[in-house]
């Protein structure tokens, strides 16, 4: 675990790393819905479980020096029924603007904590 990303705010992650940098890309585990503290926010709420990986994932490039422009390619992971999906999305589209990253929107049987009904990945590449 990067002390940089604890001090960021983002919760311990034992036995696995958020980002491993490689020349100028960053690959990611995808960004869960956790608060600080390790809690999964808002059980079951697509649009502010969107929100929160979101704001993970931002934090997470500006800890090792990228911005939201490298973001070359978003998944969306969705537990639920197509509402759900679209729920999501419309956090997604509110966290960008409405200029979305090339992206896929999929729905998922389950993720990997309870409560947890979205988790989001990203291709990252800083460069023209």
């Amino acid at each position: 675990m990067n002390e940089a990303e604890i001090a960021s705010g983002l919760p311990g992650t034992p036995n696995y790393q958020y980002a491993q940098q490689v020349g100028n890309q960053l690959f990611l585990a995808g960004q869960v819905p956790q608060a600080a503290d390790g809690s999964i926010v808002a059980p079951g709420d697509p649009h502010a479980q969107a929100s929160q990986c979101l704001a993970n994932l931002g934090k997470l490039l500006a800890i090792h020096g990228f911005a939201v422009p490298d973001i070359r390619r978003l998944v969306v992971y969705v537990v639920g029924e197509q509402a759900d999906l679209s729920t999501a999305w419309s956090a997604v589209t509110e966290h960008f603007g409405g200029q979305v990253p090339a992206a896929t929107l999929l729905g998922v049987a389950r993720l990997g904590y309870p409560g947890q009904v979205v988790e989001i990945d990203a291709t990252v590449v800083k460069g023209p």
